[in-house]
């Protein structure tokens, strides 16, 4: 018996009157995904995939944090984060009010002077305790809507007045897809308009575990991770595409992931690597890294590639768990600049005659993300459309 993630809609065809026997007509409704964990064997794996209300079946897979690289201390003069006016967030006329984030990660610390004001709905999934020992979630939603600290400015959408805070990886960076997927449904359920994922499914250790854990020989492990990875990115792939489909009935979620720092340009330009899952699956925004240089901004050497659009990732300033601040590098870090890009122009779509829904934000986002300011060699590949643009 292994542990599987099974995905359900659970909306359901409804008959035209009583006197109509034998005709089925579907009403236009939203779908109802419900995710559950099952312990199943083979053959219940089959059995439950020929229930005409599951989409989708994947085996629970373990996930990590997008892990940051440390930058150093905060420096006392600076009076606000690179990336907000990188963004051009410091000169929006939009604070992200009224907008609704969440944010997957490793919970917050709800405590901070960065939050202030901010009404925090938190939901624990994992087996960590609730807040955020680890610190990775906030500093990430430091830079989302995180208020100024003692004069400094760290957040791209500080009018955000609600954010839900879904822990999906324990105190250690580490967690499984079953986490993320519930916290990912229940964000979606709550009315998220935008949903920041800074997580990345954890290959290596799958392999390791079966190894280890489980007497599997290398080759067969490697191949059942495989099997593994394949079928979550169908899981999230189809759950995207219910997430999508109840668009019609509200004001829709735009989902945000960090492109992954497995890349390693910095040993040999050639050493890089694919977009990582969730943000490889279809319908996620999979955001990039940018550094200074003298040249220009730059992708970061661990930034990995074919991502659809990039933010500031290296020297970010923002919200240190226990109070302060401090800078971290990595993807995690441009993934939440996007986020709260995306924040600002939900506002602004809102207050305009165009359609407020997620397919006008992602058409602006996409749009006016701008490729003044880069490197003359910045490669289209690495760094997507372009840098992410306030409105």
């Amino acid at each position: 018996m292994r542990d599987y993630v099974v995905l359900r809609d659970l909306s359901s065809p409804s008959v035209a009157g009583p006197f109509e026997a034998g005709i089925a007509v579907i009403d236009e409704m939203p779908t109802e995904p419900r995710v559950d964990v099952e312990a199943l064997d083979k053959e219940d794996v089959r059995d439950t995939a020929r229930d005409p209300q599951v989409r989708a079946i994947a085996e629970v897979m373990p996930t990590r944090l997008v892990e940051p690289v440390e930058a150093g201390d905060a420096e006392a003069s600076a009076t606000m984060a690179w990336g907000i006016s990188a963004v051009g967030a410091d000169t929006s006329a939009r604070s992200g009010a009224g907008v609704v984030v969440a944010v997957l990660d490793t919970g917050i610390d709800a405590d901070h002077a960065a939050f202030t004001g901010v009404t925090l709905v938190e939901n624990n999934f994992t087996d960590s305790a609730g807040g955020d020992a680890n610190g990775h979630g906030t500093h990430c939603a430091g830079t989302i809507f995180g208020r100024d600290v003692d004069g400094t400015r760290i957040g791209v959408a500080p009018g955000v007045g609600t954010a839900l805070i879904g822990k999906v990886l324990g105190d250690d960076g580490r967690g499984n897809s079953a986490w993320m997927f519930d916290g990912l449904q229940w964000a979606v359920q709550q009315g998220a308009h935008v949903v920041s994922i800074s997580i990345e499914l954890d290959f290596p250790n799958f392999v390791r575990r079966a190894v280890e854990e489980n007497g599997l020989p290398a080759d067969l492990a490697t191949s059942r991770a495989l099997e593994a990875y394949r079928a979550n990115l169908r899981m999230f792939d189809a759950l995207m595409e219910m997430i999508r489909s109840r668009e019609a009935f509200g004001a829709g979620t735009m989902v945000v992931g960090a492109a992954g720092n497995g890349s390693r340009r910095d040993t040999n330009p050639e050493h890089e690597i694919g977009v990582a899952l969730p943000a490889a699956a279809d319908g996620v925004l999979s955001v990039a890294a940018l550094g200074q240089s003298p040249d220009g901004l730059r992708i970061a050497p661990f930034s990995n590639t074919f991502a659809q659009i990039s933010a500031p990732g290296v020297d970010i300033l923002s919200a240190k768990s226990g109070g302060g601040l401090r800078s971290l590098n990595g993807t995690s870090m441009a993934c939440p600049h996007v986020a709260g890009v995306v924040a600002l122009w939900r506002e602004e779509v809102v207050g305009s005659p165009l359609p407020a829904n997620t397919a006008t934000v992602t058409a602006k986002v996409l749009a006016t993300a701008s490729t003044d300011g880069l490197a003359a060699d910045a490669d289209p590949a690495d760094r997507g459309v372009g840098l992410v643009k306030s409105p």
